[in-house]
């Protein structure tokens, strides 16, 4: 049975061949681990061949996963992936490091009331519905410029860039295309002023289209963690 630290072995090492291929240094893109299902002990596990970061889609799941790695909390980055209610905001700003998720001004100003003092300001993507399915969550490309002055002024937080998850496609040419359309959108906020550096997009199945287009941060969980599993009937 493959282990998690070879498949972390292997990500790492197609990540580096996609930054090849993309003319880019192998230390511009973070792997960010996906461990939404897995145990706490799978991320104890990956966490002991030196990964960090990892992304979360369920607050309950992820804060009882935080929990339960409390003695590895200073060496973590928890990422919240996963759309985020209103009456979760709270124990998000307090627990998580990251949030890729806001789509809306009214969660960005809880989360940036609810952030405690104490802590650094909490990192934030813009989640953008690049793909237009009604199914998905997200800004729109043409509501993205107004949302991200805002967030940008708010207190306790920073802005740090987009994040998308595309409709999935075969073909190297057709990832590329949603990928290009959030890139573009980035340096748009960039040539109004936006001190944007983050742009989270590319999963297992089209990180190296993600590479090409310019991705500084890929989600990857199946290629690490094996299939999730199928919820009961």
């Amino acid at each position: 049975m493959v282990s998690i630290a070879q498949n972390l072995q292997q990500v790492r090492r197609r990540l580096a061949d996609a930054c090849a291929a993309a003319h880019r240094p192998a230390d511009s893109v973070m792997l960010l681990a996906v461990s939404k299902t897995c145990p706490a002990e799978a991320v104890r596990e990956a966490h002991a061949t030196g990964q960090a970061a990892f992304g979360e889609n369920y607050v309950q799941e992820a804060l009882a996963k935080i929990e339960a790695l409390i003695d590895l909390r200073p060496q973590l980055q928890w990422h919240l992936i996963g759309p985020l209610q209103s009456n979760k905001t709270r124990v998000v700003a307090e627990q998580f490091d990251w949030v890729h998720s806001v789509d809306r001004l009214k969660i960005a100003e809880r989360l940036s009331e609810q952030r405690p003092a104490g802590l650094p300001p909490l990192q934030v993507c813009l989640q953008v519905n690049i793909s237009g399915e009604a199914s998905k969550s997200g800004v729109t490309l043409d509501e993205l410029p107004a949302l991200a002055r805002a967030v940008a002024a708010l207190p306790r937080l920073a802005l740090r860039g987009l994040m998308a998850i595309p409709e999935p496609v075969d073909g190297l040419a057709a990832q590329r295309a949603p990928h290009r359309r959030l890139r573009e959108a980035f340096e748009a906020l960039r040539a109004e002023g936006l001190a944007l550096d983050t742009l989270s997009m590319g999963m297992s199945a089209d990180l190296e289209a993600a590479v090409l287009e310019g991705a500084t941060l890929v989600r990857i969980g199946t290629a690490i963690f094996g299939a999730r599993p199928r919820p009961a009937a």
